[in-house]
């Protein structure tokens, strides 16, 4: 039988294993549990201050081709025939869809030709989904086609080594997940398997989703494009004209493929919202209304994919907030991070040694563990440089690590990779002029280079060696392109992003395997880092010292809208930093003994670790005796003071200023910090708004050690509480 009669043959029979194939899919519907009436309803209680009763579970609906995930907050909805669509995706917490139309569920190119994964066409109107509009929708026979699912839990994205105090988070965090298996077009990519990746968690109103390629091909492919998902999401608002600024859909999206930012939004390379051609019955007249969400690289992959290896696509969060108010939106943001990167928590009191030199290191040693530090950093300029591979150095450094550990410091310290000359061969080549230059940072070494391998297993390879606890690392790779085509680590422009992202995300994670902690002025933490800086300009540490403490505040206050309180390091310049003189510099410090307790006051009391950089902690016993004070008050309530910032009043050096830490789960239910910026003492009451704290009708309140009073709450949480304050003064409130 030749090659053109056994086709005829095969689609002779091919109606009937697709029915095979549809019976299949409906049985293992049927198999699942059914969604629980309970589900069904809007959740009881309020997810930010209670522990939910729902766990997340994954259930067959009336349909006998539909699946629906739920946590009890949010649920998401699936048909897998006549292929696999999201047909449905609501906030119970309100009642509303997000959804107003079907999508596919991927989109991927291969050697220039584009695929669907999944999705339906048929839908007469894209301003809503009208659910009997789904029995007359059909699979496109170009795209991917839904072959099975599977039902599991969740999974870590990769190893967390728990070696220092952090908040008891699981990891991963509980959950459930359903992976939906894809198979190509008739006729074409025959062997090659997408998956395509979903996972809830219990409590949160939070889904991940990735996919997968298997290439079981038999031969090598290229990837050169992914959309990893794309959402036809309702509009939050109708504009008839065309403009820049619009207002989006109340739901918060982010992926691991950041970098290049310190906030979650500079970072954030992959989130597009973008108009919907499909939508033609919008108000706004062109058309652009900007609501369909594509979550998708900026450039490439255009990886090779060699035959029987896989590729995983990034990891897009998709957090549904269920208010439009800002300290809650915040609030659900950072309960994000806790569930999805809990290493974040991680929060030592640590030390900038600005000297190397072993007598200057062990002082810093010495005192960090005199007056109850956690860490030393061998900081920038200090002489500390981790690329040395001659034994006696690594054998020096090793033998520091050690003396810290005998006093129960960890020791770390600084790498600059980015903006630094390599060579000619080894920097990133800029594609406009086709040399080097004109990176992010000026210059920068590309991360497919052979400088990079070897840079990278000198880092390892010291790490291992000397047991350092801590990486510092600067400059880490901020996104830059390279044109070169001899670069060992990728091919060319296109693929240069991806490669320079996963060699430095697969570091990292080899890091947090390892229980190393990460300092890293870059959006990282959802691929291992640990911190980075809360926000700040670094000159402003050369101002008189009086500015920078009220400075020092609005930026804590700031940077903990999209941060918790310990994903952020401050700085306190303890000698002269990028110039500022005497009236700059904190040493001699028992000559500035005010100034240096107020930066430890604001720093220890927002819960924020800073960056102490000088020689020393301490120059007399009254200093150390400061400094061991706002160390111990820390510690006394570090549970509370690690949890996350309401938002009362920012630092303006007008009136009192106020943050206040909320828990409803610590012993502590709340802790508010009180400024007093002025040059007179004050007396006035003050409001604390305590919903956050969990407490209902009353709440007991003492100013420091002092005894507790009960208040009375208002309707909306809200307590009065006098307060009297000496010029440039601080004091605590402790609510039980």
């Amino acid at each position: 039988m030749n090659y053109r009669n056994c086709l005829l043959v095969f689609l002779a029979l091919f109606p009937s294993c697709l029915a095979a194939h549809a019976a299949d899919l409906a049985a293992a519907v049927a198999a699942l549990p059914p969604l629980p009436s309970e589900m069904k309803a809007a959740p009881k209680g309020d997810w930010l201050i209670q522990r939910m009763e729902q766990r997340t579970g994954v259930f067959r609906t009336e349909n006998e081709n539909e699946i629906t995930m739920t946590n009890g907050l949010v649920r998401r909805t699936w048909r897998v025939a006549p292929n696999g669509a999201t047909v449905a995706f609501d906030n119970l917490m309100t009642g509303v869809s997000i959804l107003r139309g079907v999508k596919p569920e991927a989109r991927i190119s291969i050697a220039g030709q584009p695929y669907d994964v999944g999705g339906l066409d048929g839908q007469p109107d894209y301003a809503y989904l009208q659910p009997s509009w789904l029995e007359k929708m059909t699979a496109n026979p170009n795209a991917f086609q839904c072959t099975g699912f599977e039902v599991g839990v969740t999974a870590e994205r990769f190893p967390w080594k728990r070696v220092r105090y952090a908040a008891d988070l699981p990891w991963p965090a509980p959950g459930a997940s359903i992976v939906f298996h894809y198979a190509p077009p008739q006729g074409k990519l025959e062997g090659v398997v997408i998956s395509v990746h979903y996972e809830m968690y219990d409590g949160i109103p939070l889904v991940e989703k990735w996919f997968t390629l298997e290439n079981g091909s038999g031969k090598a492919i290229t990837l050169d494009s992914f959309v990893n998902e794309i959402l036809a999401v309702v509009e939050a608002e109708s504009v008839v004209d065309t403009r820049e600024d619009w207002e989006r859909p109340n739901l918060y999206i982010e992926s691991d493929y950041a970098f290049h930012g310190m906030d979650a939004m500079t970072g954030n390379r992959t989130t597009h919202w973008i108009p919907d051609p499909q939508y033609a019955t919008q108000v706004n007249y062109e058309l652009k209304t900007p609501v369909l969400m594509e979550s998708r690289p900026p450039i490439g992959p255009d990886i090779t994919i060699a035959a029987g290896d896989r590729f995983e696509s990034f990891r897009t969060f998709e957090l549904v907030h269920d208010s439009t108010d800002r300290e809650r939106r915040s609030l659900a943001q950072r309960r994000m991070y806790r569930t999805i990167c809990p290493w974040a928590t991680e929060n030592p009191i640590l030390f900038h040694a600005r000297k190397a030199k072993t007598s200057d290191a062990r002082l810093a040693i010495d005192q960090t563990a005199e007056i109850g530090g956690e860490m030393v950093i061998l900081s920038f300029g200090s002489g500390f440089n981790m690329e040395n591979e001659k034994p006696g150095y690594i054998e020096e450094i090793k033998e520091l690590v050690e003396y810290a550990h005998s006093k129960n410091v960890e020791l770390g310290g600084y790498s600059l990779l980015a903006s630094r000359k390599v060579s000619e061969e080894d920097d990133a080549i800029n594609p406009e002029t086709g040399k080097r230059g004109g990176a992010i940072f000026g210059d920068s070494p590309c991360l497919g280079s052979k400088w990079s391998e070897k840079y990278f297993a000198k880092l390892t390879s010291f790490i291992e060696q000397t047991g350092l606890d801590l990486l510092e690392h600067d400059g880490s790779y901020p996104g830059d392109l390279c044109a070169s085509d001899k670069h060992p680590g990728h091919k060319g422009l296109k693929d240069s992003q991806w490669t320079q992202w996963k060699k430095i995300t697969d570091f990292y994670r080899w890091c947090r395997a390892r229980g190393t902690y990460l300092n890293v002025p870059d959006w990282y933490f959802l691929t291992g880092s640990n911190k980075t800086a809360m926000g700040y300009r670094e000159v402003n540490w050369s101002l008189p010292r009086d500015r920078q403490i009220i400075l020092g505040r609005e930026n804590i206050f700031d940077g903990t809208w999209q941060k918790t309180v310990s994903m952020g390091w401050m700085f306190t310049p303890l000698v002269e930093y990028q110039g500022g003189g005497a009236e700059a510099t904190l040493e001699p410090l028992s000559q500035h003994l005010d100034a240096y307790e107020a930066h430890l006051a604001q720093n220890f009391g927002s819960g924020v670790q800073s960056c102490y950089r000088g020689p020393r902690w301490y120059d007399t016993d009254e200093t150390k005796a400061v400094v061991k004070k706002w160390i111990g008050f820390y510690k006394k309530y570090r549970d509370i003071l690690d949890s996350d910032l309401v938002h009362v009043r920012r630092a303006d050096a007008r009136d009192l200023d106020c943050m206040l830490h909320v828990n409803p789960w610590t012993k502590e239910k709340g802790l508010a910090m009180v400024f007093n910026p002025l040059d007179q003492a004050v007396e006035k009451t003050i409001t604390l708004p305590l919903y956050y704290t969990g407490l209902g009708e009353t709440a007991r309140i003492r100013e420091q050690e002092g005894k507790a009073q009960e208040y009375k709450l208002d309707r909306v949480y809200k307590a009065q509480v006098p307060v009297k304050i000496a010029a440039h003064g601080v004091t605590w409130l402790v609510i039980e």
